[in-house]
C-alpha cells in the first residue's frame, strides 16, 4: 500500500463521510472535498493527526452561487493534501485557520479583499492586496465584478 493510499485509508477510517470524496490523483497528490460544517475536524486531523505540517496556499473560486475554497497542505515527506469546501455565496463566512498556521493570515486577508469572504478570527489588519483606497465592496475576483467601477478614478 503505497503513502498515499496510507493516508486516504486513515482519512475515510477516521470520517465515514468522506468514502468516496478522497481521491488519489497522481503520485503524491491526494484531494478531498467536505462541506464546510465538517471542515474544520477534517482539517484538524489532517494537521494534527496526519502529519500535513506546511500550509502551501489558499485557493478561492467564484463558482456562481458558492464559493469553493481550496486548502493546499504539504507533508514532510512531500505529499500534498488538497482539501477542498464550499460557502454560500449569500452567506461568504468562514473561521480563519491562523491558529494552526499563522502564515494564514495573508491567504485570508487576500479571500477577504479579492472575493469579499469574511473570515471569523481574523485580527485587524490593514488590507492585502489592494489599496486602503480601493472602492468599497467591490471584489475583483468575483464573476459578477462591475469593472467600470474602475474608469471612475474619484473612487479609486
Amino acid at each position: 500500500m503505497t503513502e498515499e493510499e496510507k493516508i486516504k485509508q486513515d482519512l475515510t477510517d477516521k470520517f465515514n463521510y468522506l468514502q468516496d470524496k478522497v481521491s488519489i490523483k497522481r503520485a503524491r497528490r491526494l484531494f478531498l472535498e467536505v462541506s464546510i460544517d465538517k471542515f474544520m475536524e477534517v482539517f484538524d486531523h489532517a494537521v494534527i493527526g496526519s502529519g500535513f505540517s506546511m500550509l502551501v496556499t489558499i485557493t478561492g473560486i467564484d463558482e456562481g452561487d458558492k464559493f469553493g475554497l481550496i486548502y493546499h497542505l504539504a507533508s514532510e515527506g512531500g505529499i500534498m493534501l488538497n482539501i477542498k469546501t464550499s460557502i454560500p455565496k449569500d452567506r461568504p463566512e468562514l473561521s480563519t485557520v491562523t491558529a494552526y498556521f499563522p502564515s494564514a493570515e495573508m491567504y485570508e486577508r487576500e479571500m477577504a479583499d479579492l472575493l469579499g469572504i469574511i473570515v471569523k478570527g481574523l485580527p485587524q489588519g490593514n488590507r492585502y492586496p489592494l489599496p486602503d483606497d480601493w472602492p468599497a465592496r467591490q471584489f475583483p475576483l468575483r464573476k459578477d465584478f462591475n469593472k467600470d467601477v474602475l474608469d471612475k478614478k474619484e473612487n479609486i
